[in-house]
């Protein structure tokens, strides 16, 4: 699923700022229609919510995640990505730069 690059996407050129600045992201629509966001999370913990299920994949940096009902942290790092059903929640912590993808839907 890594690819430094996306091709042929349109992007909305306006950040979304998430917990003061700790969250930067900025939506992209691809050709096929789909969407998704690339950002970054600086060093924090957060606990974000999910509408519809999310994949996030990590590009860069590391961060460790725990989907909700579960106790347990896992590690996220370059080349892998982790899935979040919709209507829940995962907290994630990041001791430097966590730079992803997210593929929505």
């Amino acid at each position: 699923m890594s690819n430094p690059q996306l091709h042929n996407v349109s992007v909305n050129t306006q950040a979304s700022v998430y917990f003061d600045g700790k969250c930067v992201s900025h939506g992209i629509t691809l050709a096929d229609g789909s969407k998704k966001s690339v950002g970054v999370v600086l060093p924090s913990t957060l606990t974000f919510n999910t509408g519809a299920p999310e994949i996030m994949e990590c590009v860069a940096g590391s961060c460790e995640y725990k989907l909700a009902g579960s106790d347990q942290w896992q590690s996220s790092g370059p080349g892998h990505s982790f899935k979040i059903p919709g209507q829940s929640s995962f907290e994630i912590r990041v001791s430097e730069a966590y730079h992803y993808i997210c593929h929505f839907g």
